[in-house]
């Protein structure tokens, strides 16, 4: 994934672009709009986030209005408007998982990692929020972490401070 900056340049790669045109071949003459979430994914997994001028590539890609992606992007929570962390943890916040500590895992997260919702840690490896509802309501609490989207359930502190170790883990052997 490449990293880049609020308000700098980007550039597709060739790869990127040979995805995105594969993507609108999946659908009619005409309805390339009906392209825009699977691209999006794309741009995000090579960009890590999009970016308003990401966003305008893909308008321009797609032959539509910016505005048209903007309303798309800003819409669903599985896309990211700024920078996140390497590893971008999202906990259900909605009702089930709050009854069984929710707010309590987001309250440790933020003291155990030391930023607060939406920031991002300063080795740049994690940042988190709150999200609606992640479908696991019998298993809550519960956090997913993007972009593969791993799911951990019943979660403690405990449990949450070993995710935390592993990952930090599993980034100093990448």
């Amino acid at each position: 994934m490449l990293s880049v900056q609020e308000n700098l340049p980007v550039e597709f790669s060739a790869s990127l672009l040979a995805k995105c045109a594969e993507i609108v071949t999946r659908y009619p003459a005409g309805k390339q709009k009906s392209a825009l979430l699977p691209i999006l994914h794309e741009v995000q997994a090579e960009f890590g986030w999009l970016s308003t001028d990401a966003m305008d590539k893909v308008a321009a890609f797609l032959q539509i209005k910016p505005i048209e992606v903007y309303e798309v992007a800003t819409f669903y929570t599985m896309y990211f408007l700024k920078p996140q962390g390497k590893f971008a943890l999202e906990i259900c916040r909605t009702g089930p998982c709050c009854l069984v500590g929710a707010e309590k895992i987001m309250n440790h997260i933020e003291q155990r990692l030391g930023v607060k919702e939406g920031e991002v840690t300063a080795d740049g490896l994690f940042s988190w929020r709150g999200v609606e509802c992640l479908a696991a309501c019998g298993y809550g609490p519960v956090l997913q972490i993007g972009p593969e989207y791993t799911f951990y359930e019943n979660l403690t502190e405990e449990s949450v401070d070993n995710l935390i170790e592993t990952l930090r883990n599993k980034a100093k052997e990448a």
